[in-house]
């Protein structure tokens, strides 16, 4: 036995108790923006949180005057905020004490444990179990902008073991995590390395500037045609493939062949649908990257698209118009239609006036077998740096769950 399972043996020997997290919570308070004009604050917004590391990446300075209209919660030092918006995304962190009193958005639930009861460093780990994100899943609401209230977050039950389990499962997954970050940040550092000289190369090979290419208007060279609505009430094992609006920023590349959800046959009439060719647009994001994100559907059948989604319709390689939309001339190009609202939303209507370039049917191909072999060395899972980094991770999330299970007392 290791020294935790002794621990537990000596400790708990009958199980764990299980708490709501909401038990286990000192309150939170919203800051009053008339009591400090003119002081200085950094914001963490939905973004703000790297989900690949669960820290603070990015904020933004704000005031009174400048504060956006959810920059409400005051953070401390050792909360845990937990992303309620799209919460399937994993935004969650710790709070470092050089955040402690800045302001954290409405979007983040945040966590405060009582010092008597939880380590905040055992509830981050809680946070990022197989367990949690599968209540998650069952418990948020929303199709087109999908969130979960700060109450079914706290009404998660979590094994609260004695102080001196908790310190020690902290300390080794700390230390995992640790060892993780450090060589997950140079595999990371080269990979990125990879990837601006792939974005460098993709955008240099279609700008044709050397060449005498037509550019065309995609509401020339098509038509775009938007999908039908569907939920998550809908989904089933084995039915209508389908692409949700969301799948495209997090779990598509350039081009599908197979479809990763389906959804009622019985719905099958009500729907429309992408043919093999098209280029599936989505029309929402956090990001004016994520907005107007394409993904060629390349399979052999039809493919339900949700009413977040446009199919273009075409007579291009769609891989071709697919890499087109990816680059930074593209995506600086369709920032102008882009409506910055509480989502971001793309304007079909200009988005549809950009114009790509279009050589030969044999150029493209010739171009898209390039670029595949290229991508492929930088995004494939399966191969090279990325499927080292995602060993790596893949490990720290088996011992975390693992360690991070208990039989529950009677």
């Amino acid at each position: 036995m290791n020294r935790i399972e002794v621990m537990i043996a000596e400790l708990c020997p009958e199980g764990v108790e299980f708490k709501e997290i909401g038990e286990l919570l000192e309150r939170a308070s919203n800051i009053r923006w008339q009591d400090v004009a003119g002081q200085e604050f950094q914001y963490i917004d939905l973004t703000s949180v790297d989900r690949n590391t669960s820290a603070i990446a990015n904020t933004e300075t704000i005031d009174s005057e400048t504060a956006p209209s959810r920059a409400q919660q005051i953070v401390r030092v050792g909360d845990v905020i937990f992303g309620t918006t799209r919460p399937m995304l994993k935004r969650y962190c710790l709070v470092p004490a050089e955040y402690d009193g800045q302001i954290c958005s409405t979007g983040y639930c945040v966590l405060r444990p009582k010092a008597d009861l939880l380590l905040p460093s055992f509830l981050f780990h809680l946070l990022g179990t197989e367990s949690f994100y599968s209540y998650v899943d069952v418990n948020q609401r929303g199709a087109s902008y999908p969130a979960i209230t700060d109450g079914a977050v706290k009404a998660f039950r979590i094994p609260v073991p004695p102080f001196e389990v908790q310190s020690e499962i902290v300390k080794v997954l700390d230390t995992f995590m640790g060892l993780e970050a450090e060589l997950g940040a140079e595999l990371e550092a080269e990979l990125e390395a990879r990837r601006r000289q792939y974005r460098y190369y993709r955008d240099a090979l279609l700008a044709f500037s050397d060449q005498d290419i037509r550019w065309v208007a995609m509401a020339e060279l098509g038509k775009f045609i938007r999908g039908r609505r569907f939920t998550k009430a809908d989904y089933v094992e084995d039915g209508v493939p389908c692409i949700h609006y969301g799948e495209i920023y997090t779990r598509y590349g350039t081009a599908a062949e197979s479809a990763i959800s389906h959804v009622r046959s019985d719905m099958a009439a009500s729907l429309r649908y992408a043919k093999p060719g098209d280029v599936v647009v989505t029309d929402v994001g956090e990001t004016v990257e994520d907005v107007g994100k394409a993904v060629a559907w390349v399979g052999t059948e039809d493919v339900a698209i949700h009413d977040h989604c446009y199919a273009f319709r075409h007579s291009m390689n769609p891989k071709f118009v697919s890499y087109c939309m990816q680059t930074s001339s593209f995506i600086a190009g369709k920032a102008k239609y882009v409506a910055r609202t509480k989502v971001n939303t793309l304007l079909i209507g200009g988005f549809s006036t950009i114009r790509i370039p279009v050589p030969t049917l044999e150029e493209q191909e010739r171009i898209v077998a390039i670029l595949d072999k290229f991508y492929a060395l930088v995004n494939d899972i399966s191969v090279g740096l990325p499927a080292e980094i995602a060993a790596r991770r893949q490990q720290y999330t088996y011992y975390r769950d693992r360690l991070l299970t208990f039989k529950e007392a009677a």
